[in-house]
């Protein structure tokens, strides 16, 4: 039987290893919460941001967010039609809307004239996903947002490593947030990061993520409200804490993975890759292929020819308002009505492999198979 290929997974040494074994072993008594610190304050270095607090999910991190500005019932918060549900979800846990703007045909993030569409007297923020690896337009998002004085959320979860106009992904919103699953760029297993330059702000979620307790009465265990359980354990952060030394070698790979589908790909008639527009450096979080309507093939089409090569690919992410976790909701039909983009790229698209662990034999075999079922197609 053909190995099969995988969809995703991380790229681990032994330093990895070696840190996750010795928090295992020296994480306690004086040196509890030594790790997670230290994983903090690299990453606050690293992105050249006052605050980092590690959660444990990047879900974790958006729901903080929403609740440290203040965010609740009957607010609107505006995410993009095409991401995972986790941008969307936490909204509803601090008793918010979502309503989901439209993608930008080229880079597949939210498009900022969507957004402004989409705004209305209870809209309070925008939570813009960097989409696959690449940053969505900032400036036109910023401009949007100073306009109806409105926060950023900026879901940086795909997009470790990423930058736009020379600025890293996470640092261009109120708050940026994270994921460390074991699928992404950069990974603790599972687990995430909160970023922020405010300080107040800053303070506020340290309460909100550990059950309302404030530094003052910490020790005491006396809670002032009923708050949240949102931290990362000591091994996860040691493991991260490696991971993040090694970031610009993760990043490397991933730009080399995508260079190897680009050099096969490139002059494929009627498929669309990740963009990486001037101004944008995309880590290339997941190697993307989009495909004219006029093969007549779907996501699922292309999903069960791989599969029968021993070859795991994933959709292009559904529509948001097409999910039947939001088929009641008036928002998801205004959005199946006016996001054109979202639901005409959405059916064509898939992610190819792109675990950090792939060698280039293994692209050129997806590569011939993704050619073979699209010269069937023009036949």
């Amino acid at each position: 039987m053909r190995e099969r290929i995988p969809i995703a997974g991380p790229w681990i040494t032994e330093a990895e290893i070696q840190a996750a074994s010795d928090a295992a072993a020296n994480g306690w008594y004086e040196r509890a919460g030594f790790y997670v610190q230290q994983f903090e304050e690299a990453f606050a270095e690293y992105l050249g941001i006052k605050h980092a607090m590690a959660v444990p999910h990047c879900t974790s991190a958006i729901h903080l967010a929403l609740a440290g500005l203040g965010l609740g019932d009957g607010d609107e918060v505006i995410v993009p039609d095409i991401t995972w549900i986790a941008s969307a979800a936490p909204t509803q846990y601090v008793g918010a809307v979502p309503v989901f703007a439209d993608i930008d045909e080229t880079t597949w993030c939210i498009s900022a004239d969507s957004v402004r569409e989409c705004v209305t007297e209870r809209t309070k923020a925008i939570i813009p996903v960097g989409l696959y690896g690449l940053i969505p337009d900032m400036d036109a998002l910023r401009e949007v947002a100073d306009e109806h004085g409105l926060r950023i959320i900026e879901d940086a979860a795909q997009t470790i490593g990423s930058s736009y106009r020379g600025r890293l992904a996470g640092t261009f919103g109120d708050v940026g947030v994270f994921s460390f699953h074991g699928t992404k760029t950069m990974t603790t297993g599972e687990g995430g990061m909160f970023v922020t330059d405010d300080t107040a702000l800053y303070e506020r979620v340290q309460v909100l993520r550990d059950h309302g307790r404030t530094k003052t009465n910490f020790r005491n265990f006396y809670n002032t409200e009923v708050a949240f359980k949102y931290r990362m354990s000591s091994l996860q952060a040691a493991f991260g804490h490696a991971q993040l030394a090694r970031i610009d070698e993760l990043v490397e790979r991933k730009r080399q993975l995508f260079g190897w589908y680009r050099d096969r790909l490139q002059d494929v008639p009627g498929l669309q890759l990740n963009a990486e527009p001037e101004g944008h450096f995309s880590t290339y979080w997941m190697t993307t292929v989009i495909l004219d309507a006029e093969y007549g093939l779907t996501s699922g089409d292309l999903m069960t020819a791989f599969s029968a090569e021993a070859i795991d690919v994933r959709p292009f992410f559904h529509p948001l308002s097409a999910l039947p976790a939001y088929s009641d909701a008036p928002e998801a039909k205004a959005a199946a009505a006016r996001n054109t983009a979202a639901y005409t790229l959405s059916p064509r698209g898939v992610n190819l492999p792109s675990a950090m662990s792939l060698k280039e034999a293994q692209v050129d075999r997806v590569c011939r198979l993704l050619t073979q079922i699209l010269d069937r197609a023009r036949a």
